[in-house]
């Protein structure tokens, strides 16, 4: 995930200054109903796609893709990191619904990114990667393992192969020097990219959960190892606070000492997930459950009553989100519905604000299932997209927890070939381009002052910047 452009920033600027609500048709929902979660996932589903693919039917050749690239979205807005993200909420989508429709575009769009060494490094996006970035491909191919998700063709690496391949790198990239703050992962690999110096959840969470996944399904003890080293480093680190409050990230020049302490949704997704499965791994340890709720007490500041409690994302009210953070809440509902499903003391809780949520999410879809940004609006906002539609499809079909089948391991019926030693060999070289010219960083210059006469408290500059 990378800096926010100043293009796309005053842009956004500008829209909060004139945006127009349009008249909407919403989707009629029940939350409580499976088959009208279903009806309504498949108009979110169908719009999302058709941000994807032209024609389904036609598949993923490259000329029917709006990116004209098999496993991305169009770029500008989105980044290759999102596409992974969008395939991840379809599989979701298969499983709880049972519609196949578009499964083999994303198994197709997955297997299109893995790159060359089987590792989600490929060689054309490789400069704009981030441990993150990884992450979340690394998350969509673990859903598939765990999920029961078809597999890909035999001569192709399984999805639970490219979840190992990811996981070693990310082992291989972890800290170890006392002056990089002793122990943690860089949101950025390499010291010429803009953000090599900050440690955020995002990537250490991430570790956190995709070690919590691994163990779970394979049953390796040494996932369990990691995933406990990664969250105790978070412990100690300005990460997580003492009440269980995530922050975004902190900087090593400045020996993470100081968080930025916004507070976004799927930073809380992540953690959640990552206790759930730890709950669930070692079989309902207290230490864990006492996590896992600590972290979802925290998540009532994105149900504020003063916006009727729906879910909110803390850039909404100024309509300074970028593409990136219109997707989050999709992943904080993914993560709430695996807690309640795995982590089954939690679903008492879970379940009411998953039901309120879909309902408001509906209400904003319009009469072409674009669906809104702010949910606490009754109507259509104006404001479509894919990051949109993920996390409305997100927070419907999350309501189908109660009626999903169980997760598999690979004692219980998984079928997707690992390899532990994935992702062990040599990465490609990595090019700076030098692509942040002083244009830019004028530019950025001027969104940052401008966004800072609007904004006030946290490191603000993730608002309006591409990266988290």
């Amino acid at each position: 995930m990378r800096w926010f452009s100043p293009a796309r920033a005053l842009l956004a600027l500008s829209c909060m200054l004139d945006c127009n609500v349009f008249t909407a048709t919403a989707i009629d929902l029940d939350p409580t109903q499976p088959d009208q979660v279903r009806a309504a996932a498949k108009l979110v589903a169908a719009q999302l796609v058709s941000l994807y693919a032209k024609d389904v039917s036609k598949g993923s050749e490259p000329s029917n893709l709006n990116s004209g690239e098999v496993g991305m979205l169009p770029f500008p807005p989105y980044f290759w990191w999102e596409a992974g993200a969008m395939f991840g909420q379809l599989i979701d989508y298969w499983y709880y619904t049972n519609d196949s429709t578009y499964n083999q575009l994303v198994v197709d769009g997955i297997q299109a990114q893995i790159g060359v060494d089987k590792n989600f490094l490929p060689v054309n996006h490789a400069k704009d990667i981030g441990n993150d970035d990884q992450l979340f491909w690394a998350f969509t191919a673990m859903s598939a393992a765990e999920l029961g998700f078809p597999d890909p063709k035999p001569d192709q690496p399984g999805w639970l192969e490219l979840a190992q391949s990811v996981m070693n790198q990310l082992i291989h990239h972890y800290d170890t020097d006392p002056p990089a703050c002793n122990g943690g992962l860089r949101w950025q690999n390499q010291p010429f990219k803009t953000g090599y110096n900050y440690k955020n959840t995002a990537a250490n969470g991430g570790m956190f959960q995709l070690g919590a996944r691994l163990a779970k399904y394979t049953g390796n003890k040494t996932y369990e190892v990691y995933a406990n080293k990664a969250f105790d480093w978070m412990l100690q680190s300005p990460l997580i606070e003492d009440n269980f409050r995530v922050n975004d990230g902190t900087d090593v020049n400045k020996l993470c000492v100081a968080a930025d302490r916004t507070q976004w949704t799927y930073n809380y997704g992540i953690m959640i997930g990552g206790a759930a499965y730890m709950y669930n791994y070692t079989n309902g340890h207290s230490t864990w459950r006492e996590r896992l709720q600590g972290f979802l007490n925290q998540t009532a500041n994105f149900f504020p009553e003063a916006t009727g409690s729906v879910m909110i994302e803390v850039c909404e009210k100024l309509e300074v989100c970028n593409p990136d953070q219109l997707s989050f809440k999709a992943y904080l509902a993914r993560w709430l519905a695996l807690s309640a499903q795995i982590a089954p003391f939690t679903a008492a809780q879970i379940a009411p604000i998953l039901q309120h949520s879909a309902k408001a999410a509906a209400r904003t879809c319009n009469a072409a299932n674009e669906c809104g940004s702010r949910w606490n609006f009754d109507a259509f906002d104006g404001l479509a997209g894919a990051g949109q539609q993920m996390s409305a499809l997100g927070i419907i079909t999350a309501n189908l927890f109660v009626h999903a089948k169980p997760q598999v391991t690979a004692d219980t019926g998984g079928h997707s070939k690992g390899n532990p030693a994935a992702g062990t060999g040599n990465p490609p070289p990595i090019v700076d381009y030098n692509s942040i010219t002083t244009a830019d960083r004028a530019g950025a210059w001027i969104i940052t002052v401008m966004v800072a006469g609007l904004l006030f408290g946290g490191a603000w500059w993730l608002v309006v910047g591409e990266g988290v």
